[in-house]
């Protein structure tokens, strides 16, 4: 059986469910980010003012663009001060995640009614495994990729991306070559011409201090790190992360489509749209803190895992960032335990300076039926 396995992107995914809800911005350069009151006031004709991001005044970061915006040079995790510098007429709306998980579960659900079996690798991707299915070995997945794709937009009226190929490392490349709306098969005859003269960084898991260890060996594409000698990339980068380079380079990916992943943690974090001071804002601040583990507490109830780890992420208004963490005697999944927790983290922290982000994390997780969660005793917050 010849294997084919298929990336699926959803193409400017956040964004492109916002211009299901406005149609009227199709078109135009368009940024997701920003807090509640930037949302579309409604006009005595009827119609929406939409807020610019000339008018924007905060902290924040973009969550994504679409490709109106990208073509300013605007990409997610940009902060959206910046963003504005470079194209102050974009659009400017507020995330709505409870309807990019709605969407999200469209989209999955309609593939699966194709290809059951999936990897899901978050809300907007996802690897399938297509070579089992009638017709692949004939055309190398064309088909089926091509029916994904029609049975997607059925169901959510938002375009994606696939490609196809032998393995998950070469098949997400794929998906990335012809963005929006593409479909790209690659074998191993195309290595060479559709995947050596792309940057190193986009093999995933290069990331941007690799690639520069990589520029400094000389090595700035692909097939330069295909003709790189293992030996000079094991005594660089080590005995493992030189071997899977490469592999990496030469195409080589054996790792199966894994249909169930636990995962290790879950996060729930806010950027401030001011800094906050740990005194005079502790009201502020301890209210967004209960805020984000009583949201994490739901998540974890809701994917049906307990954890023992407890941990704190902040960042401060000159960009320096601390964490720290408390294990618990017993896993949890109750917003109070998980408060309790963080807060004694928090008071192993010097809270001098002002408040840029704060984060909650429950790490070390388990299936909730494998643990009993505990409820230990309540403490304050920022006292």
């Amino acid at each position: 059986m010849i294997r084919r396995i298929a990336h699926l992107d959803m193409d400017a995914f956040y964004a492109s469910v916002e211009l299901l809800r406005y149609p009227q911005l199709r078109g135009q350069p368009v940024v997701i980010g920003g807090g509640r009151r930037y949302q579309p006031e409604p006009q005595p004709d009827g119609s929406l003012r939409f807020v610019r991001l000339a008018e924007y005044a905060g902290r924040g970061v973009s969550t994504t663009a679409t490709y109106e915006a990208r073509a300013y040079g605007v990409n997610s995790a940009m902060p959206l001060a910046r963003a504005a510098r470079l194209c102050p007429q974009a659009v400017l709306l507020p995330a709505d995640f409870d309807e990019y998980r709605k969407y999200s579960r469209l989209f999955k659900a309609a593939v699966r009614r194709i290809a059951p079996t999936i990897e899901d690798r978050g809300i907007d991707e996802i690897y399938i495994d297509l070579s089992a299915l009638p017709g692949v070995a004939a055309d190398g997945g064309r088909a089926v990729a091509s029916e994904i794709k029609r049975r997607v937009r059925a169901a959510t009226g938002l375009s994606c991306s696939v490609g196809v190929a032998p393995n998950k490392l070469l098949a997400k490349m794929a998906s990335e070559l012809d963005k929006p709306d593409g479909l790209t098969l690659i074998g191993e005859a195309d290595l060479e011409t559709r995947i050596w003269p792309l940057p190193a960084r986009r093999i995933n898991g290069i990331g941007p201090k690799a690639a520069a260890r990589l520029e400094a060996m000389g090595i700035r594409s692909i097939g330069e790190l295909a003709q790189a000698e293992p030996a000079a990339l094991v005594e660089r980068f080590g005995r493992a992360t030189g071997a899977w380079l490469h592999d990496a380079a030469h195409g080589r990916d054996d790792r199966a489509v894994v249909t169930r992943r636990e995962p290790k943690s879950m996060s729930r974090e806010t950027t401030f749209e001011r800094d906050l001071h740990p005194v005079r804002d502790r009201e502020a601040l301890s209210v967004a803190f209960t805020a984000l583990c009583e949201t994490l507490a739901e998540d974890l109830r809701r994917k049906g895992y307990v954890g023992r780890t407890i941990g704190i992420k902040l960042r401060f208004d000159d960009f320096g960032t601390v964490t720290r963490e408390h294990t618990l005697e017993g896993c949890t999944d109750d917003a109070r335990s998980i408060r309790r927790a963080a807060g004694l983290c928090l008071k192993r922290v010097a809270l001098e300076r002002r408040l840029r982000l704060l984060g909650v994390r429950v790490g070390a997780l388990r299936p909730a039926g494998e643990a009993a969660a505990r409820a230990p005793q309540v403490l304050p917050l920022f006292d």
